[in-house]
Formats: structure tokens, C-alpha cells, sequence
């Protein structure tokens, strides 16, 4: 070898590895930017005309909304993403904790409001049952241990093995974590009424299983809803996503929209190039931060899957919604930012979300309403009113289905709130299973990901590596850790880590 080709050969040696990114959700910017920090020459490939994914916002007839995300929870996880990086959340955006949290109907003007701040929660408990604020005491601080476990540590594991998990401080206080007793079971052995076992449950619905089948860990949400608190971002979730993709733009990360990924090529058992747009596109590492079950089943050959189609199938699911985005040309009273109306009894319609997936006769709703708090979102004296239906994935997603349930919305929230509302509809549109699987190639039109049951908890989620191609990774909320928005952070970063780590061998 003359000194030339070894000079060649060195400085190859020292080129970036190139990271092709699918998808430009939470996962995707959080993974870029982590991978950029490192080292790396990132691209990231987006099908849509702006980042964010599921959290993108549009806005018409000067009412803006955000199509997906509306909670601000776990505060912590976004600060430490922007520390990361050398940067504080308060660089960005302005952040300003809603006093009260957020409001619940349990019927034609029976509702509460639930106060910021832990002490506050705990007066409320006491004042709907006797002793139970002593008993909130007590639940939150088993919580907190729950949060600091999962959110401080066990997340922030690439779930690869068993053997990840196995702390002897985890093992000798496996109880202490309730993974083996439902939240059902321990919300009601310590609460009775009614409307302080729907507080507590309501989160559940989201993470993909009735309370009778969720593991009692993920109380860890309540310490985030009371003791951590619920936040709103001045000009809604996106500028969230207008921040991490600044984040990753600042160290180089070079974002490819209206770009979507068609298919795979492929030398030996890795990913030499990706087809975009027709174009083929030469990279090192993939990352698939778009849905997991789309990019195995129909961007891989059958050789390269390491799940089968029966394998998905049998997958328990998050919910889907059907959500409707209304320009209301007044203002409404009843209303707070979140409102959760719980007027129907809680469990047959998380029985019809997960047990016997249909659309619900009796639905439960919740409403987003940022222009309570942000007068930016909507021309003065309007709102902007995001109604949601937890609904089944996979259910059938036509016309006649918007139109009954736009109904039944509009029914019940005039008849809970005493007030005329549609007549005062200047702008309507509704989104559900089909969007979800035409936007984002959402598995049967899920919207939130995986249900985190205790057989998909962990190292029984689908794994962030490829099987058969040693060059492809997935990221987001059909693997680990799991569905929302601080685990889809965390998800990029633990995949950014695993990356690193393997290529710097």
C-alpha cells in the first residue's frame, strides 16, 4: 500500500457515518439531535411540508390548533432534552403552570376543578371524602418513588435484554413497584368515591388498557399530574417542535421535508440506500422514527422482519380518536383549558376501547381549548375548541360515523355546559382512523401507540434493533419506552445512546 491509498483509507476512516432518520415526530428530532451531538452527519427525511408528526399544527379563518398532544406533563424530561444540549426550556418558549389543572363534568353542572399544587389536591381529596387526603399523602409518595424509578432510570434503557432490569434494589423492592397489582385494584383499595377514582384513572385510557389490566406502576402519572404539574408552552405544543428542531439544526442536522421514504436497498444484511421520492439516497444507519409495524411490514422484505403480520396483529393497542377542531366565534363559559367530562360511567367505554373494540354508545370526552389561556390561538373574542373521543384502533372510519359523533359532541357539551354552541360554529374539521393511517401510516389507525400492559412493558415491547439488518433502529411509541410525549423524547435518546456506543466500537 503506497502512502497515497493509505491516505485515502485513513481519512474514510475519519467521514462521518451518515444516519438517515424516517420521520420528524418527537422521536425523530430528539434522536437527531442526540446523534448530531455525537458525531454524526444526520438526515431526516419528513413526508409532511413541517416537523413534528402527530404534534404538527395548521391553522385556518385565524384559529390555531394543535393537532395532537395538548399535555404538558413531566416538565423534568424537556428540561433535561435541552440541557443536553446546553440549552434551558426557557431559551425557547415560556412556560405557565395552569391554575386550576384542568376541570371534570360528572354531570349538567356538576363538576370540580383540580387545583395546582400537591397540598391544594390533597384539600380536594379531603373535602369529597373523609380521610382521603391523608391517603393522597401516602399514594403520591409511593408515586414518587414509581417516577423516579421509571422516568429516572428504567426508561431510559434500550429494553434489550431481561438482564437490563436486573438491580438488585429493583428486585428486592419489585412490590414496591406494583407491577403485579392493577391500578383498578389499587386506586379503589384506597378511594371510593366515584369521582376521585375517575381522577386518578383517567390517564390510564391513553397508555392502552383498561385500569383492570394496567400495572398499578403507572400511578407514576398521577405524582406527574399533581405533584409536577400540568404546563402550557405560550403558543401551544408545536413550539415545542419549532425548539427541538432548532435544537438539531444548530448542530448540523440537515431536515428533508415533503420527502417520504417508498423503499429500501440493500447490500448484504444492511441498509445501503433509501428511495425517497423516487430517488435513491446513500446512508450508513437508519433510524425509523415513523411507525414501526409500516416501515417492518412494507418498506422490509419478508427476509429482513423480525416480527411476523400474526405477531402485530396480536399487539394490544393504544386508542385511536375521533377529533374534532371547531372555530367557535364567541366565548365559552364552562370551559377551562383541559376539561374532562366524565358524564357517563368510565369503565364501559374503556371496555369498548380495549375489551370489545366498537364505536362507544356512551362516550366519554375531553376538550382542549388553548385560547382560555393563550390569546394568540384565536381572533379576540373566539376559541379555538379541540373536542376528543377515545375510540378503539381499527375501527371502520366513514361519514356517517363523523356525523353521529359530531352530534352526540355538540348534544352533550351544550346540555353539560347550559350554553348554545353549534350555532356559533364558524369553522369545523374532523380527523380519525383514516387520517391517522393516511398522515402517518398509523398502525389500524392507532393515535397514541402500544398499550403499556405488563406483557408489552420493557423488554416485551417490539426492540429498538433490527434482527436481520445491523444497521437499522427504531424509535418512538411502538417501542420503548412508550406512548406520549416525554417517553418519545426519551425513546430518540436512548436510541442515540445504543447507536453511539455500537458504532464507536
Amino acid at each position: 500500500m503506497n502512502i497515497f491509498s493509505f491516505g485515502l483509507l485513513f481519512n474514510k476512516k475519519q467521514m462521518k457515518q451518515k444516519v438517515s432518520i424516517i420521520g420528524a415526530g418527537f422521536s425523530g428530532l430528539s434522536a437527531a439531535a442526540s446523534l448530531a451531538q455525537k458525531g454524526f452527519k444526520v438526515q431526516v427525511f419528513e413526508k409532511h411540508d413541517i416537523p413534528g408528526g402527530r404534534a404538527r399544527k395548521f391553522s385556518e379563518n385565524g384559529f390555531t390548533y394543535d393537532m395532537g398532544p395538548s399535555w404538558y406533563w413531566m416538565p423534568d424530561v424537556f428540561d433535561n432534552f435541552f440541557k443536553q444540549f446546553g440549552y434551558k426550556t426557557s431559551d425557547f418558549y415560556q412556560l405557565e403552570r395552569l391554575d386550576p389543572a384542568y376541570r371534570i363534568y360528572y354531570g349538567q353542572n356538576d363538576f370540580i376543578d383540580v387545583p395546582s399544587g400537591r397540598q391544594n389536591v390533597i384539600d380536594l381529596f379531603e373535602s369529597i371524602e373523609k380521610g382521603s387526603g391523608a391517603k393522597l399523602d401516602k399514594y403520591l409518595k409511593q408515586a414518587e418513588y414509581k417516577y423516579d424509578a421509571g422516568i429516572n432510570d428504567l426508561v431510559n434503557k434500550p429494553a434489550l435484554s431481561f438482564l437490563e432490569f436486573v438491580k438488585l434494589k429493583y428486585l428486592k423492592e419489585v412490590f414496591r413497584l406494583d407491577l403485579f397489582k392493577s391500578m383498578h385494584k389499587y386506586v379503589l383499595q384506597n378511594f371510593k368515591d366515584p369521582r376521585l377514582y375517575t381522577l386518578l384513572q383517567f390517564p390510564v385510557i391513553f397508555l392502552g388498557a383498561t385500569p383492570k389490566r394496567t400495572p398499578a406502576l403507572y400511578s407514576l402519572m398521577n405524582y406527574s399530574d399533581i405533584e409536577l404539574g400540568t404546563w402550557y408552552p405560550t403558543g401551544g405544543m408545536y413550539e415545542v417542535i419549532k425548539s427541538m428542531h432548532k435544537v438539531a439544526e444548530n448542530l448540523g442536522v440537515e431536515f428533508i421535508f415533503n420527502s417520504e421514504v417508498n423503499e429500501f436497498h440493500f447490500n448484504d444484511n444492511k441498509i445501503n440506500e433509501l428511495v425517497v421520492n423516487g430517488k435513491s439516497i446513500d446512508t450508513d444507519i437508519v433510524v425509523a422514527s415513523a411507525d414501526y409495524n409500516y416501515v417492518e411490514q412494507k418498506l422490509l422484505p419478508a427476509k429482513f422482519r423480525r416480527y411476523t403480520e400474526k405477531y402485530w396483529d396480536k399487539r394490544e393497542m393504544s386508542p385511536s380518536s375521533i377529533i374534532f377542531y371547531l372555530g367557535i366565534n364567541k366565548k365559552l363559559s364552562g370551559f377551562l383549558h383541559h376539561t374532562l367530562f366524565f358524564h357517563e360511567e368510565f369503565e364501559p367505554h374503556a371496555n369498548d376501547i380495549f375489551e370489545n373494540p366498537c364505536w362507544p354508545d356512551k362516550p366519554l370526552l375531553y376538550t382542549s381549548a388553548t385560547s382560555q389561556t393563550d390569546k394568540t390561538v384565536a381572533p379576540e373574542g373566539m376559541e379555538n375548541l379541540m373536542v376528543l373521543i377515545p375510540v378503539a384502533s381499527g375501527l371502520e372510519d366513514n361519514d356517517a360515523v363523523r356525523d353521529k359523533y359530531y352530534k352526540l359532541i355538540i348534544d352533550k357539551l351544550e346540555s353539560l355546559t347550559g350554553q348554545k354552541i353549534e350555532e356559533h360554529i364558524v369553522y369545523k374539521r374532523v380527523y380519525a382512523h383514516n387520517d391517522f393511517s393516511n398522515d402517518y401510516h398509523a398502525y389500524k389507525g392507532n393515535a397514541y401507540g402500544l398499550g403499556n400492559t405488563l406483557l408489552q412493558t420493557a423488554f416485551l415491547k417490539p426492540k429498538i434493533t433490527s434482527k436481520k439488518l445491523d444497521n437499522l433502529f427504531y424509535t418512538g411509541q411502538l417501542t420503548t419506552p412508550g406512548p406520549g410525549v416525554p417517553p418519545t423524547i426519551i425513546s430518540g435518546q436512548v436510541v442515540g445512546n445504543y447507536i453511539a456506543k455500537k458504532f464507536s466500537r
